[in-house]
């Protein structure tokens, strides 16, 4: 077999000779319908021409900006053009345009031979290759940019496999439909073979190390705008201020009484780039201090560009300083801590934490246990307002702690929107359950169907969240004693209406104040 001859296709003898044979020409609109046929794994009905320069720099141009603008769709705020993510991908179209070079055929298969019609040179390979992503593109990143927005609602990405489903049937579709265009091109040649198994090879490389996407969230123009909501300006006052603030918060919390079983509380909202979030904590904080008699012994911790001067910040680090500081001034045996955390929450169960352009680590399950624990502090009332928070249950739960979460394991919470005044989770069980009891267990098994029904009414088509509980043997009678002694202290007390939290916002317009039965 000499270098003119693969397997049974004959080739032409010289590169050389065939050069000298002029290509025929299609127009511009031909081009890009058989390039949209390869994409949809049909053969592209070039055999013979090849494009000219300038076709070729306009379908590129033409596929260029078409991608780019699907790709800025995936992102439903305030984003900018990171170009450098951009054309780190491009390598893919030199390394192909060489292997083309090496491998396709560079002139037409004689008349009524085996290649006879099809097609060849490196241009029209090129062309073909370039165009024939766009199909690919157009339904995937739709797709993306129709979830991004909330046109199409669903469990598409709720569990993880999922979307990891979703993207190796897009791959796949992708590297087949390249695949088969090379093969349409050499025939079924051991350099084809090269050819493919190069292509497999770099979308795994592409995937691995050159992954990051052309359009990234510009998250300062985003809170910046939204809302008109002010920004936090990181300067050295604003860190100073901050270090004042919490020594300050965390020394005026309330000692133990002696012989009292006191409330304390911890509630921490890290999210700063969503409002609810703000509204929630502090409704929450207003009702742990005027319920559960826990006037001073209430430390807040709050992410919102509004509040540098009035409270700490909700990072990891504070929330580990605080846990320990209650412990200093509570009866870690005796007395119960409340926590309360709010903000998205994520198939891995990390609580979300956002406060740009401060950077700011999501929080754990493990995290907040192991601060718990280190601090000795044994009686214990979790609440996690979260998508997926059930995931926490399991990591927090022992025989002295309830742990209540606002959804299961793989299911999404609601009313953590941008335009939402409380979560359904926080509104049902703290703004209007807890205000007419002072029984976790009673205000969760009320609160679990208001929500079932407003979801419903929302058209939560993903599941339901299923809120989560799990009462420890040990906590369950401390919080009998503890519902006693605070129904004692206001005998003749009337159903609590919800408040206006501090930020001068109605944290609720719907409360239920019916008498508790």
């Amino acid at each position: 077999m000499n270098d003119t001859t693969i397997g049974s296709e004959a080739l032409p003898a010289t590169r050389a000779a065939d050069a000298t044979t002029p290509a025929a020409r299609l127009p511009l609109q031909k081009w890009l319908v058989e390039g949209l046929r390869a994409g949809v794994f049909l053969r592209p009905r070039v055999a013979g021409c090849a494009p000219t320069p300038l076709q070729a720099l306009v379908l590129t141009a033409l596929v260029v900006f078409v991608e780019v603008g699907l790709f800025r769709l995936g992102i439903a705020g305030p984003a900018r053009l990171d170009v450098q993510a951009w054309l780190s991908a491009w390598w893919v179209a030199g390394l192909f345009i060489g292997l083309a070079w090496w491998a396709f055929p560079t002139g037409p298969a004689q008349p009524g031979g085996e290649g006879a019609g099809r097609p060849v040179g490196v241009g029209a390979g090129f062309v073909l290759w370039v165009v024939a992503s766009l199909p690919n593109t157009l339904v995937y990143q739709g797709l993306i940019g129709a979830i991004a927005h909330g046109w199409i609602k669903g469990a598409v990405f709720s569990q993880t496999w999922l979307y990891w489903v979703f993207y190796a049937v897009f791959t796949a579709w992708s590297l087949g439909a390249a695949i088969l265009l090379v093969v349409r091109f050499t025939g079924p040649t051991w350099r084809g073979a090269v050819f493919a198994l190069t292509l497999v090879a770099s979308t795994g490389l592409t995937a691995w190390y050159f992954n990051d996407r052309a359009w990234q969230e510009d998250y300062a123009e985003r809170d910046a705008a939204a809302e008109n909501r002010p920004r936090l300006h990181l300067s050295q006052q604003a860190f100073e201020t901050q270090q004042a603030l919490l020594q300050s918060t965390l020394a005026a919390v309330a000692p133990e009484r002696p012989g009292v079983a006191d409330v304390y509380a911890l509630v921490f909202a890290p999210y700063a780039s969503e409002d609810v979030f703000m509204r929630e904590s502090t409704m929450v904080s207003q009702v742990l201090a005027e319920r559960f008699d826990a006037r001073g012994r209430v430390v807040h911790l709050l992410n919102h560009g509004s509040t540098t001067a009035t409270h700490p910040w909700a990072t990891t680090p504070n929330l580990q300083r605080a846990i320990a500081a209650l412990a200093q001034r509570m009866d870690r045996d005796n007395d119960v801590l409340v926590v309360y955390l709010t903000s998205h929450g994520a198939s891995d169960f990390k609580l979300a934490a956002s406060h740009w352009p401060l950077q700011v680590e999501p929080l754990s399950p493990a995290d907040l246990r192991a601060a718990l624990d280190k601090a000795g502090i044994r009686n214990r009332v979790i609440a996690v307002s979260a998508c997926y928070s059930g995931g926490w249950v399991d990591v927090l739960a022992n025989d002295n702690t309830l742990v209540m979460t606002a959804a299961d394991a793989t299911h999404t919470s609601y009313g953590c929107g941008r335009l939402s005044e409380l979560t359904f989770f926080g509104r049902a069980l703290f703004d209007e359950q807890l205000r007419k009891t002072h029984s976790f267990e009673k205000a969760f098994a009320r609160a679990v169907p208001l929500i079932r029904q407003r979801e419903i009414d929302a058209g939560k088509d993903d599941g339901f969240s299923n809120p989560q509980i799990r009462v420890g043997a040990n906590i369950s009678p401390i919080l009998k004693a503890l519902e006693q002694r605070l129904d004692a202290l206001l005998p003749a007390e009337a159903p609590a209406q919800p408040q206006t939290g501090q930020t001068g916002m109605k944290v609720s317009t719907q409360a239920d104040t019916a008498p508790e039965k």
